[in-house]
């Protein structure tokens, strides 16, 4: 509590304590000749504009720049499925409550109701922001679970899921999926299937960055009975939001399951969600607005299902109950890992979930509330539509998809992008990801090499927009 401000019935008791009459009294031992009679002229400021405002005067006594966003003292726009976003201070202090160190094992509820209550109101907004709408008195349409490793092994325990529930072994990959969530959903496949069979068949992608639905149709059309379930990514790796609703419609004239993976879930301020959109299974990451990358980890992925599937769901599931007394408590309700059941009927092996940083991005969801998450969504579109538009207007840049965008732009530049990224480096600008530098290939994409992947965010200040912008401009031949 040594952040929020005393009320005056706080310091009339201390001054009672103390045998002073006034807080004034205190400072009477100093000459008036050498005390303020006015207030402190100081700017208010808001905490992120504050935070770089001291980030820049921190910076005149070291060689680095005066960057609002930083990665090691650089101006930063990197990404690629990972944007840091300011994090409240007051997030990281109260996860120094008391109320969340209770005893850590959430299989003992009489000692770990403090965790057990964080990871069910964590569940809740998971729910919340990736299902549908809470009609009261009915079923929640959606269900979360409490959280696992991150968002490339959430989405792989989906497709695995989809497998579960529908009985079938194919999964379809919608073209611009983050390759690092499709190198891990083959990893986990590899072994898991006879020789030679396929498990994984992919579709390309159009000129606006979106899932060739044409393609998609026919390919279901030909393996229907075989699909498990359709993947997509919005926003996908190249920022661009897809239309769920259509490709969930194709999926399910088949019997397949959709499968939505969200590494920016703050797109769903602004758009519908996926479960509103007809997704039955959506997995995610939520490291950006819990507490940002940190040396390529932990992350923590976000999932959620349809309520109907509860039972294939991996992971665990706190509930809430009342004990028999009628007090309200919380339990673990469910746990699908072979340690708790028979081997046979278990979901999983993932044996825990990110129980900190789970926290901490529920904390932040609260302090933002629905309109906060809204007006922080929109910050940041307007943002990177400014970014979009001041590119298109340069010579021999445009955008190498025309979909919709959030937050992510694929731009071509002139010349190569590993080149222009290599070169902004040395002026202490990280311009963003060179998908010539990747090794995947994207080839529903045309000039790759001349492709940058920018991302932005609310840490940015239009200055440091313009600067990019202008550097982009003078390096590029």
């Amino acid at each position: 509590m040594r952040y929020i401000p005393h009320t005056d019935a706080d310091v009339a008791q201390m001054l009672r304590v103390i045998g002073a009459p006034s807080v004034e009294s205190l400072f009477a031992h100093i000459p008036s000749t050498l005390r303020l009679n006015r207030p402190l002229e100081i700017e208010a400021l808001d905490e992120m504009t504050l935070m770089a405002h001291l980030g820049q005067l921190g910076a005149k006594s070291s060689p680095s720049t005066g960057a609002t966003i930083r990665e090691g003292g650089a101006l930063s726009f990197l990404g690629a499925g990972l944007i840091p976003h300011h994090v409240p201070v007051a997030v990281d202090m109260l996860l120094q409550r008391a109320e969340w160190y209770t005893s850590y094992t959430p299989y003992q509820p009489e000692v770990a109701q403090g965790t057990l209550q964080a990871v069910f109101e964590y569940q809740t907004l998971v729910a919340e922001l990736f299902g549908s709408p809470v009609v009261k008195g009915q079923p929640a349409p959606f269900v979360s679970n409490a959280s696992m490793y991150d968002g490339a092994s959430a989405t792989a325990e989906a497709v695995l899921m989809a497998r579960r529930v529908t009985g079938r072994s194919l999964a379809i990959v919608c073209g611009a999926v983050h390759p690092q969530y499709l190198g891990t959903l083959r990893c986990y496949l590899d072994g898991m299937d006879s020789v030679g069979q396929a498990s994984i068949k992919t579709v390309g992608f159009g000129s606006d960055g979106r899932v060739d639905l044409q393609s998609l149709g026919t390919l279901l059309a030909d393996l229907g009975n075989q699909v498990a379930c359709v993947l997509v990514q919005s926003p996908n790796y190249l920022g661009v939001l897809q239309d769920v609703a259509a490709i969930q419609a194709l999926a399910h004239k088949v019997g397949a399951l959709t499968v939505v993976a969200c590494p920016e879930p703050l797109a769903f301020g602004l758009v519908k969600s996926p479960g509103s959109q007809g997704a039955d299974i959506v997995a995610g990451e939520g490291i950006g607005l819990a507490s940002g990358p940190s040396l390529g980890g932990p992350g923590v992925g976000l999932f959620a299902a349809r309520s109907e599937h509860l039972r294939q769901m991996p992971g665990r599931l706190v509930g809430e109950t009342v004990d028999q007394d009628g007090r309200r408590g919380y339990v673990l309700t469910l746990s699908t890992r072979e340690q708790h059941i028979r081997r046979e009927k278990a979901t999983s092996n993932i044996c825990t979930n990110q129980g900190l940083i789970a926290l901490a991005f529920a904390i932040h969801l609260c302090l933002l509330g629905k309109s906060g998450f809204r007006r922080l969504a929109e910050i940041n579109l307007a943002k990177s539509e400014y970014l979009k538009q001041r590119l298109s207007s340069l010579r021999g840049f445009k955008m190498a998809v025309s979909g919709p965008t959030f937050n992510e732009l694929a731009v071509q530049v002139r010349g190569r992008a590993s080149d222009a990224a290599a070169k902004l480096r040395e002026q202490g600008i990280f311009a963003g990801v060179p998908l010539d530098q990747q090794d995947f290939e994207l080839p529903s994409l045309p000039d790759a090499e001349k492709t940058l992947l920018i991302a932005t965010s609310e840490r940015h200040q239009k200055a440091d927009l313009d600067r990019l912008v202008t550097a982009l401009d003078e390096v590029c031949p």
